[in-house]
C-alpha cells in the first residue's frame, strides 16, 4: 500500500512540476508568428459586410518588443504608454493594443486567444458603428488600416494583477497604426474585396511589397521591467565604478606616504 501511495505522490510531483514549468514561445518563435498573423488575417478576410479596403496584416518585430515588455508587467489592463507613441514604438505614428489573460499558463493557445477578441463582432452592428457588448478587441483585429502586429505571451507565476492571484499567462497583442479611432468605422465596404486599396488581392485583403516587408530594430521599450532593473544595476556600476578608483588612488596615496618602503622592491 505504501509503495503505492509513495508512486501516486511521485507522479503529482512530477505532473505539478510539468504544469508550473510550462514554456510559452518567445516572439521569435516562428510558428507562433505566422499562428498570430494568420488567425489575424482569417478574420480580417471574413468580415461582413465586404470590406473594400482591407489590408493584409504582417508581423512586425518592433511592436512584439513593446508587446513583450508590457507583458513582463503581468498586469490585466492596457500598457499606460499608449497615448506616448514614441514609447511605444521607434516609428509608427500610433499604436493600438488587445489584451488577454487566463490560467493556469497550460491553457494558453494562440487560436483560442485571439478568437475570443475575434467573437466580439457578436456585439458589434456595422450598420450602426455600435456595440451592445464589449466589442473594442474585434474592432481592433479588423480595423481596415492596421497592416502591422507583433505579439509576446508571458507566464506569471505569482499571478496576474486585476485578473487572479494564481499563476497565469498574459498575451498581448499591438498594432500600427493603432485602430478604433473614435467615429470611424473599421473598414469601408464600398464596393468589392481590396477595391479601395492599391496593390494585389490575395483572400479579400490588400498586399504590397512595401507594406509587407520586415523589419529590424533596435529597440528597448522602458517599459519593460527587465530592462528597468537592467539599466538600475548599469546605472549603480557606471556610479560606483569612478568611486571606486578615487578610494583606490587616495589609498595608495596613503599606504605610499606612510609606508615607502612597501613600494620597493629588491
Amino acid at each position: 500500500m505504501g509503495s503505492v501511495v509513495e508512486t501516486l505522490l511521485w507522479a503529482w510531483v512530477i505532473l505539478d512540476s510539468a504544469v508550473s514549468s510550462v514554456s510559452l514561445p518567445d516572439i521569435t518563435d516562428g510558428k507562433f508568428i505566422e499562428e498570430c498573423v494568420r488567425e489575424h488575417n482569417r478574420a480580417r478576410s471574413s468580415v461582413s459586410p465586404t470590406a473594400s479596403n482591407m489590408l493584409y496584416m504582417t508581423w512586425d518585430e518592433g511592436l512584439a518588443i513593446t508587446a513583450r515588455a508590457w507583458a513582463r508587467n503581468c498586469v490585466f489592463d492596457h500598457n499606460i504608454h499608449l497615448g506616448d507613441a514614441r514609447r511605444m514604438h521607434p516609428t509608427y505614428p500610433s499604436v493600438g493594443e488587445n489584451i488577454w489573460t487566463g490560467y493556469p499558463p497550460s491553457k494558453f493557445d494562440v487560436t483560442r486567444a485571439i478568437q475570443r477578441w475575434v467573437n466580439e463582432k457578436l456585439h458589434y452592428d456595422y450598420q450602426e458603428n455600435t456595440c451592445t457588448n464589449v466589442c473594442g478587441h474585434y474592432t481592433q483585429v479588423v480595423w481596415a488600416t492596421s497592416y502591422k502586429v507583433g505579439c509576446a505571451v508571458q507566464r506569471c507565476p505569482k499571478g496576474v494583477t486585476n485578473f487572479s492571484p494564481d499563476e497565469g499567462a498574459v498575451f498581448v497583442c499591438n498594432y500600427a497604426t493603432a485602430g478604433n479611432v473614435r467615429g470611424s468605422r473599421p473598414y469601408e465596404s464600398k464596393g468589392a474585396a481590396c477595391s479601395g486599396c492599391e496593390g494585389t488581392c490575395e483572400e479579400r485583403l490588400c498586399r504590397s511589397p512595401e507594406r509587407d516587408s520586415q523589419k529590424s530594430y533596435s529597440w528597448s521599450p522602458d517599459l519593460d521591467p527587465a530592462m528597468t532593473n537592467s539599466d538600475y544595476g548599469y546605472g549603480v556600476i557606471l556610479l560606483v565604478r569612478p568611486i571606486a578608483l578615487i578610494i583606490t588612488f587616495i589609498a595608495a596615496f596613503v599606504v605610499r606616504y606612510f609606508y615607502p618602503d612597501v613600494f620597493c622592491y629588491e
